[in-house]
């Protein structure tokens, strides 16, 4: 949306220019023209006449409101609310333009703001933090047929505002970054790294576009003014297995996910992410939900039923707009025709949407996969397998079946790539000895490099290359393949998000925090994106922010027991010994990282007994892997000895976890030793561009 008539003023005082920043990040990265002024020498008769003309010219005028503007009874801030509350006097009283936002805890009642302020629904942004309900409520309010903000109903403020947790509205906001908690959230990290497959095309389009979709003429009339997706997006839901046989949903999946990926590789059609889009499996949701979710035009739907070495498909496409039916068809084929089955479904998708193909589609959606049926069989079975892999033995199962693939079909660069990330994951996540560490993560690179030979256009092979060295401590090379996948696929929220937290953990934090938060924004029903956002605020100190991300990765997977421990961790960070025990203790008893958390928590207690049993626990669970854990803990009782000589060891072994060493506030005890500064420098985080 650009433009005049689309533009989103955002006034704001000096000492909330980050919050201020924050937002625009967020509405630019979804395609909304924000003016923001970032002047340091505001003044002069030039740039007030600019104020004056965008104030009068912009479609919303976004005030952001804080103990900051509070405080200051003058300030220039306070001349542009007066000239945007002039400005409704001309305006009709259904149209929209106020948008009060409140960043910090200041209360509505007796704020020092123009009276017409109070008329408003102000929406909760602590922080600047910018959730996904607040952009889309933005986009509707720039339409034309917009409703007053002055009119809003109650609950459109209560889906704009960030809200935590019942459960951590008992405690304050508060959130952590550390070395092996970053040992937790980026074993999450790995463990989603292959979840995601790339679900943006490779020209990827705005996250919204400058038009709305087409409707037909006997469209609702409201309808554009509620929902506006971008015209040339679609989502793939998971296909319905009707073979009969729960044991082939794995196949169903699999099927659905190439489809997806080949659809994805469409120059300007924007696919919604794969997790986001399998959120929807199982669930009884209309396709109108799942389209105003996902923020998409199109949703396409369909069922597998496999016999042998033959395949039925039927798939339709729907307008999400309009709710038409735009086409359909039923396929009969050869398993040993997939790749050529993908190449024709994603034609009649892109023909159904006036989507005109560049280039050799057929070459761009098969690069990389296979046409040997039983190879593809074993691979979809893998990625099954490691999407739901909870145990090492699990992800063991994995790496097994992406060798399958790979005996029958040597040349499978997507099986090795599926390979190469499960083998870095089983490294970073699960309790491998340290002495075998190193033959597994070479075997990692290997794989990632025969990937990348193998079909060196397609950023599979680049994020499972990027992967293997940020485990092997190589950042300088794990930094310039992350930068190859994002070139190849810059809308991708896999890329987005592993780059952009590795980018945090280096110490480039405006860069990657972008990556992450537009990772959240593509991918919004993704646990992992919330979980990666967390992790990015806890690394860069912003705890009511990071914890805000928590609660929302909680919100969508109840039963995680690492969103749990990291809410822990920050209550344990910021002095709440007992919410941070409370919470740990609610993470499942052979959670790995458990004991960690209940260690640190304990001693802060008092309970010298428990602590010492919890650190044994930890110690049992992973051996000589853990040492990167053990200094943590060390760090935080006091004992710099012990932390150090933990440390020492983690540098010998090239430990992975390592990663996070630079932005861990529990290793802060540490940072005036010389052997923890000397130990940093080792590690060389400050690579080149």
């Amino acid at each position: 949306m650009t433009g005049p008539s689309h533009a989103v003023f955002l006034s704001y005082a000096s000492q909330d220019a980050q919050a201020a920043q924050r937002i625009c990040e967020v509405l630019r990265a979804a395609g909304i023209e924000v003016w923001f002024d970032q002047s340091e020498l505001r003044g002069g008769d030039a740039w007030d006449r600019r104020i004056r003309e965008q104030i009068h010219d912009c479609r919303l005028f976004i005030a952001v409101i804080s103990a900051n503007t509070e405080t200051r009874d003058e300030g220039y801030f306070r001349r542009e609310w007066s000239l945007a509350v002039d400005r409704t006097r001309d305006m009709a009283d259904k149209r929209a333009f106020l948008v009060p936002v409140v960043v910090d805890g200041t209360p509505e009642r007796g704020a020092s703001v123009p009276e017409k302020f109070h008329e408003l629904q102000w929406t909760r942004l602590p922080g600047g933090e910018t959730p996904p309900a607040f952009v889309e409520r933005v986009r509707r309010l720039l339409l034309p047929e917009a409703p007053s903000a002055q009119a809003g109903a109650p609950a459109s403020r209560t889906t704009a505002t960030v809200q935590p947790s019942a459960r951590s509205t008992a405690a304050p906001w508060r959130a952590r970054a550390g070395v092996l908690a970053t040992g937790a959230v980026l074993a999450v990290a790995l463990a989603y790294l292959a979840i995601d497959k790339f679900s943006i095309s490779k020209h990827a389009a705005p996250l919204t576009s400058p038009a709305a979709a087409t409707q037909t003429a006997a469209s609702p009339p409201a309808a554009a003014a509620v929902f506006n997706p971008p015209p040339h997006s679609i989502a793939v839901l998971p296909f319905v297995n009707m073979s009969g046989n729960k044991d082939q949903e794995y196949f169903s999946d699999g099927l659905s996910e190439e489809l997806l990926n080949s659809l994805a590789r469409i120059d300007e059609l924007q696919v919604a992410a794969r997790t986001s889009s399998f959120y929807f499996k199982g669930k009884d949701v209309d396709l109108n939900t799942v389209a105003h979710k996902l923020n998409v035009a199109a949703v396409l739907e369909g069922s597998v039923r496999r016999s042998g070495h033959t395949v039925r498909i039927t798939a339709q496409l729907n307008n999400a707009i309009t709710g038409y039916h735009l086409w359909s068809e039923t396929y009969d084929r050869d398993l040993k025709d997939v790749l050529k089955l993908q190449t024709e479904i994603a034609t009649a998708v892109a023909s159904a949407l006036k989507i005109t193909l560049l280039g050799d589609l057929a070459a761009k959606i098969e690069l990389g996969g296979t046409r040997n049926p039983a190879a593809f069989d074993a691979y979809v079975r893998a990625l099954k397998t490691h999407y739901t892999a909870v145990r090492a033995k699990e992800e063991q199962d994995a790496i097994d079946g992406f060798t399958r693939a790979i005996r029958l079909d040597p040349n499978y660069a997507l099986a090795y790539a599926g390979r190469s990330i499960a083998l870095s994951s089983s490294v970073s996540y699960w309790a491998i000895a340290a002495t075998a560490a190193p033959a597994i993560l070479d075997r990692s690179l290997v794989d990632a490099r025969k990937a990348i030979a193998l079909a060196p256009g397609i950023a599979d092979g680049h994020v499972a290359l990027a992967a293997a060295y940020e485990n092997a401590l190589e950042f300088a090379r794990a930094g310039e393949e992350y930068e190859r996948a994002l070139a190849l696929a810059p809308g991708s929220a896999r890329v987005l998000r592993d780059y952009g937290a590795f980018a945090i953990l280096m110490g480039r934090s405006d860069s990657g925090l972008t990556m992450v938060r537009r990772a959240a924004v593509v991918d919004p029903l993704n646990y992992a994106s919330f979980m990666f956002l967390g992790n990015g605020l806890q690394a860069l100190r912003r705890y009511q922010e990071a914890t805000a991300a928590y609660n929302r990765a909680l919100a969508l997977a109840p039963d995680s027991s690492d969103a749990r421990t990291q809410l822990g961790i920050t209550q344990y960070l910021l002095g709440d010994a007992r919410a941070a025990r409370s919470f740990c203790e609610e993470a499942a008893e052979d959670y790995d990282f458990r004991p960690q958390c209940l260690a640190m928590a304990y001693h802060k207690l008092g309970r010298d007994a428990d602590a010492a049993a919890a650190l044994a626990a930890l110690k049992a669970r992973w051996g000589d892997s853990g040492p990167p854990l053990y200094a943590v803990v060390y760090a935080q009782w006091g004992d710099t000895t012990k932390a150090l000589e933990w440390l020492d060891t983690a540098i010998r072994q090239r430990s992975p976890g390592l990663e996070g060493l630079k932005t861990d506030r529990l290793l802060d005890p540490l940072r005036n030793e010389p052997r923890f500064q000397a130990i940093e420098r080792q590690l060389n985080f400050n690579f080149p561009n």
